[in-house]
């Protein structure tokens, strides 16, 4: 199974993460399929999240299930994941 979820980087209280695609049996900051974009929590408000929405509608579409914090954060950027439907 292919998950789509956050791949922690950063220092000690100045976390950092990726939005990655990854096999769900594999450690968190393990080897990757694909990196799709980033989060930043401690970032200005409009520049937290970046993705590529092609690859992460791509990555929805073949059956990768994101987390529930990457699909709060796909939502919060206006891509819609409700079980198997995509919308923008």
């Amino acid at each position: 199974m292919v998950k789509i979820r956050l791949k922690k980087f950063g220092t000690k209280k100045r976390p950092d993460y990726r939005i990655v695609v990854q096999d769900a049996r594999k450690p968190r900051d393990g080897t990757t399929v694909e990196e799709i974009g980033q989060y930043h929590p401690i970032a200005a408000e409009g520049s937290q999240i970046l993705f590529n929405e092609d690859r992460a509608k791509y990555w929805l579409s073949v059956g990768a299930q994101p987390t529930p914090i990457v699909k709060k954060i796909f939502n919060s950027k206006g891509l819609s994941v409700t079980g198997k439907a995509i919308t923008k």
